[in-house]
């Protein structure tokens, strides 16, 4: 027999290529908008619309793997189910392109990181298009393209030149809070009119104001990686999310978005979008927001009795969720970075300081200096381990505890954060477990001011650890003006919020975890900042006629690093070694005339870009403004079940939780109330795929070894090159030496048995692993397919007209009716069992009729596209099967022809009879009755009484 016609990779590769060939030539996957490509096609704009998205991929120089393309196949198979179904589609995948890996890549080779980007895009291209992806082509990019990062730079200013109104709720121009300003409707700080401000002056309050500023704060400083980090992007062990690099604190002047501005709106917004539990509790958590009270302490100074030489003093803020506590507040502990600290240092040891508070230093200035220089070589995580030893220095200053006026010790420690509340707490060592570990350490005194409710008593000195409870009651309030004795701890926490109210002491405030994103990076390879400085350092933003500002060509790529021990260095960027691009002479365009300028020289973070892509996607081409109004609401304006709008399917990892998605969500919402956006939310549905995992081989040293070469021997062991290693599960990567190209798969099986094979493997949202010698399952399954069509001989149709028969009819309507529910629903792997389930049993007719085997094709379509394509036209189809409707079951063949009623006499199964579903009591009583073995049962004897529960049960009950 010719094998000329059979199924085999050579063909799968043949037909893929060409259908492939096909979709781009006709534009098969392109999806009209309504402004202007609907105009005339009354039909398509009346359409329901799906937009469907992947998470922007990064292009690596290693290409894809085949870990990669799991979630790229599972939304092209919902979309392609989605138009089969009637829908307008749009569905298309651009590119994250700049970010630290081309850089360092660039670092390490000379080549200049669009060169190595560009290449790495071309490949990831190529690769998805053998992958039969249905992408609008028209609708791709990449966050590089200067076309692209012109309105990202565009949205950069739209926030600069915003400030949130919190009494209105949403983001206004800056102008208006000018005009307020100007008016004299809002006081400046220091009551001086407007018009009586310098220019540097106007610049540094609407900096309070605006949500972007730039701010001399902490920051996350990574040598490793030569920039600041964004506190999402370090990891729970203080080290650098990309790279696993050690992070310590530094200040430096940084760009910032004011994120915290939304923080109540980034919460309860989650209740409008459908996303896993999971991701919205991670979202909140990291938000944190909780309720408490802000409190006033006067430290140092003659007002808090700080005696000879005190420093000149001042109020600390604290906020704390337990003002119920605060009689048993002890001592105070400020970061060690906190801005008050060198006003309230005395030069000389108050008399009865303890040896152990000073550190062994001579002065509290000496100690203060010594213990900061410490802490700065610390991340936040490693200066909050609970297990670790606590440390501190006593500042030499004393504060006030304002309801009871005693003086207490004032300490700096690295267990408190600058970046978390007011970076300054009252310490309650006897109702916080650090606190109590601190106390402990210096010998400070504990107070119990909470009835304990665990069986312990109210002496500190016996405890081990400090007692944390919301629902005891209070008791030692012994104080001037207001008493808590005896009070449930939610009871006592109002009272004292309204007692410092009253006295102008503190008031009842809402805190919040979340801090500003930091948004400078002191990198080459990112988008540049639309600003530039005049002589006296005040910012201007570029005029939109000037965008986009392309990055310029430098010969280094490197950062230069610093000592973030040393506060004397700083950070050199790349940018700012390009004298010819950063000092520059412009015409703003404000009335100014042309006048020297220094440019930004640090660059955006990579996840700019990734804010706003959706967006873009709808009208890519648009040169005039972000999105053209009516298309975004078209694609992502509000709708049922979606009141917040945004995009109907994106799919992701979970790892992206508190990072991108955040982002995204602050910049939607800005450009919703700006009003160039109708929805307030990027993404309405939110799906996270699992991982596709390999195994790893290890030798006896524990390295790994190429897992293409390992052998399995009998009783499941498995040797190298004749030395036994040691198998278990993980990531795919080149540095685990187990990474499976699709390109050999594609080579071995075709692109369609891979699309099956992992949507195949497990439900989406579960990590499975990878087993190419499962893969031919799914090559089989094409295979029995193309037999049920063609003849492998002669490549000729074998299909009949004749109709089906009964059983073949219930057949199709059920796996019609499973297919489209679970294609729905995102459940691949039932689909495609259900396809191989009717597949088989048309494999055993004695002839296929034509009509189950264009189901059999349709159904697939969105699974194995090129295959379906080819068995449509060879079945005589003229048109793509992406345009042919998706079947829809007939509701009569989905009843089971008969069921199995059972028939009881005394609870005893006497009689089991087939009968109609939907057969009245009254016959079935009458069958029931009727059963042969049933009157054999009775005898004769007369029946009391018949329990018919239609139609699986007849109970009968003689007299």
């Amino acid at each position: 027999m010719s094998e000329t016609h059979k199924y085999d990779a050579a063909l799968a590769g043949e037909i893929e290529a060409r259908w492939q060939d096909y979709w781009e030539a006709h534009g098969t996957y392109e999806a009209p908008n309504p402004s202007g490509d609907l105009a005339g096609d009354p039909e398509t704009a009346a359409r329901p619309t799906r937009f469907i998205m992947d998470m922007f991929p990064y292009p690596s120089g290693a290409g894809l793997h085949v870990g990669h393309p799991l979630g790229y196949i599972a939304t092209d198979v919902y979309a392609r189910f989605q138009r089969m179904t009637g829908r307008n589609v749009l569905h298309t995948l651009g590119f994250d392109a700049f970010g630290l890996p081309a850089e360092q890549y660039a670092v390490q080779t000379g080549t200049h990181p669009r060169v190595s980007t560009e290449a790495n895009i071309a490949t990831y291209r190529g690769q998805l298009r053998r992958l039969g992806l249905g992408y609008d082509q028209r609708r791709s990019f990449a966050t590089i393209d200067p076309d692209y990062y012109r309105w990202t730079q565009w949205i950069f200013l739209q926030i600069f030149n915003s400030w949130y109104d919190a009494e209105a709720g949403r983001a206004r121009p800056i102008g208006d809070l000018v005009a307020q300003f100007e008016s004299g409707e809002r006081a400046t700080e220091d009551g001086r009119p407007w018009s009586e401000l310098t220019a540097a002056e106007r610049a540094d309050v609407l900096g309070g104001h605006r949500l972007a500023y730039a701010s001399d704060a902490p920051v996350n400083w990574c040598p490793g990686l030569g920039t600041v980090l964004a506190n999402e992007e370090v990891t729970a062990d203080g080290r650098s999310e990309r790279g696993n690099f050690p992070v310590f604190t530094s200040r430096l002047r940084q760009w910032n978005m004011r994120i915290t501005a939304y923080a109540d709106r980034l919460v309860d917004d989650l209740d409008t979008v459908d996303w896993p539990e999971a991701i919205k509790l991670q979202q909140r958590n990291w938000i944190g927001r909780s309720e408490g009270a802000r409190i006033d302490f006067h430290v140092g100074g003659p007002g808090a009795g700080a005696g000879e030489g005190a420093g000149a003093g001042g109020i600390v803020t604290v906020f704390t969720t337990r003002p119920d506590t605060l009689f048993g507040a002890t001592y105070m502990v400020l970061a060690p970075e906190h801005h008050l600290v060198d006003a309230i240092v005395p030069a000389a040891w108050p008399e009865g300081t303890r040896p152990a508070w000073t550190g062994g230093h001579a002065t509290p200035g000496d100690a203060v200096a010594a213990y900061r220089k410490q802490a700065a070589g610390k991340s936040d995580v490693e200066r909050q381990a609970d297990a670790r030893e606590k440390t501190g220095v006593f500042t030499g200053a004393h504060a006030v505890n304002p309801v009871n006026g005693e003086r207490v010790p004032v300490f700096i420690a690295d267990y408190v954060l600058l970046g978390y509340g007011t970076g300054a707490i009252m310490a309650v060592p006897a109702h916080d477990s650090r606190d109590f570990a601190f106390a402990r350490a210096f010998d400070l005194p504990i107070r119990c001011v909470v009835t304990p409710d665990d069986g312990r008593g109210t002496d500190p000195a016996e405890w081990t650890d400090a007692f944390v409870s919301a629902t005891a009651t209070v008791m030692d309030s012994a104080g001037e003006g207001v008493t808590l004795d005896g009070l449930p701890v939610p009871e006592a926490k109002a009272r004292v919020t309204a007692w410092l109210e009253r006295e102008g002491l503190g008031e009842g405030t809402i805190n919040y975890r979340l801090r500003d994103w930091l948004f400078s990076r002191q990198r080459y390879w990112g988008e540049p900042f639309p600003i530039v400085y005049d002589e006296d350092g005040i910012a201007h933003p570029l005029p939109e006629s000037m965008l986009p500002l392309e990055l310029p060509e430098v010969d280094d790529y490197s950062p230069r690093t610093f000592d973030p021990e040393d506060a004397d260095t700083q950070p050199e960027t790349p940018l700012s070694r390009n004298e010819e691009w950063t000092h520059v002479t412009l015409d703003l365009g404000d009335g100014a005339g042309p006048r020297p300028y220094r440019r930004e020289t640090n660059t955006m973070p990579n996840w700019a870009g990734s804010c706003w892509y959706h967006l873009r996607y709808l009208d890519p081409r648009n040169g005039d403004r972000l999105v053209d109004p009516e298309i975004e609401r078209y694609w992502m304006g509000p709708r049922d079940g979606a009141p917040t709008g945004g995009v109907d399917l994106y799919v992701g990892g979970a790892e992206h939780a508190v990072l991108h998605l955040l982002y995204a969500r602050f910049w939607q919402k800005v450009l919703f109330d700006l009003g160039h956006v109708s929805s307030a939310e990027p993404y309405h549905k939110l799906f996270n795929q699992g991982m596709i995992q390999a195994y790893v081989y290890r030798d006896a040293r524990g390295f790994p070894v190429p897992a293409a070469e390992v052998e399995e021997g009998e009783g499941g062991a498995f040797t190298w090159r004749g030395e036994p290693v040691s198998r278990e599960l993980g990531k795919i990567g080149k540095s685990l030496k187990n990474v499976v190209s699709p390109d050999e798969v594609f080579a071995s099986y075709g692109a369609d048995t891979l699309r099956l094979y992992e949507m195949a493997m497990g439900p989406l949202d579960m990590s499975r692993p990878w087993e190419t010698r499962a893969v031919v399952g799914q090559y089989r399954l094409l295979q029995r397919l193309w037999r049920n069509v063609l003849d492998e001989a002669t490549g000729e149709v074998t299909v009949t007209d004749d109709a089906p028969d009964e059983a073949t009819l219930r057949a199709t309507h059920k796996a019609v009716d499973g297919v489209r529910q679970d294609l729905e629903a995102l459940r691949f792997n039932t689909a495609i069992a259900k396809i191989t389930e009717l597949n088989n049993h048309v494999t055993k007719l004695p002839a296929v009729p034509r009509v189950t085997a264009e189901t059999l094709v349709l159904l697939i379509a969105p699974l194995a596209p090129h295959i379906a394509e080819e068995l449509w036209q060879r079945l005589g189809h003229r048109e793509s099967v992406t345009g042919a409707g998706f079947p829809v079951a007939d509701p009569a063949y989905l009843v089971d022809e008969t069921v199995t009623c059972v028939v009881q006499v005394r609870g005893k199964v006497r009689a089991r009879l087939e009968v109609a579903p939907d057969i009245a009591e009254a016959d079935l009583e009458a069958l029931a009755l009727a059963a042969p073995a049933i009157v054999d049962t009775l005898g004769g004897a007369a029946v009391r009484r018949v329990i018919v529960r239609a139609p699986k049960l007849v109970n009968i009950v003689p007299a």
